[in-house]
């Protein structure tokens, strides 16, 4: 029973690191995102900071994505950058892309 044991506790501890992982990399990709939208408005430096913050926050509010995407394009509306939907899906795609990159680079070096 203890060999049987150990393999769940083996599955049990990948499926948490899994788990962790996911989550890192949509919070950097929901920082990421809200620098680019960041630059997209002109937003200060400090402003920058304290808006990609914001986008990681703006995730917690429900289950997926759809949260940041609202709040992004309502922002971007907001101060005025002509944008739709597809152009904020379209960053969103390439900003995971380039979070898991990033983490994985970390992890490596």
């Amino acid at each position: 029973m203890s060999m049987f044991d150990d393999c769940e506790h083996a599955h049990e501890a990948a499926f948490a690191r899994e788990e962790e992982m996911a989550f890192r990399i949509t919070a950097r990709r929901n920082r990421l995102l809200g620098q680019w939208a960041a630059a997209q408005m002109g937003l200060t430096p400090e402003e920058t900071d304290a808006y990609a913050k914001a986008v990681v926050q703006a995730d917690f509010e429900e289950s997926g994505e759809e949260d940041v995407v609202r709040k992004l394009f309502g922002d971007l509306t907001a101060a005025g950058v002509e944008t739709d939907d597809a152009a904020v899906r379209r960053a969103l795609a390439e900003k995971m892309i380039e979070a898991r990159r990033q983490l994985m680079q970390a992890e490596q070096g």
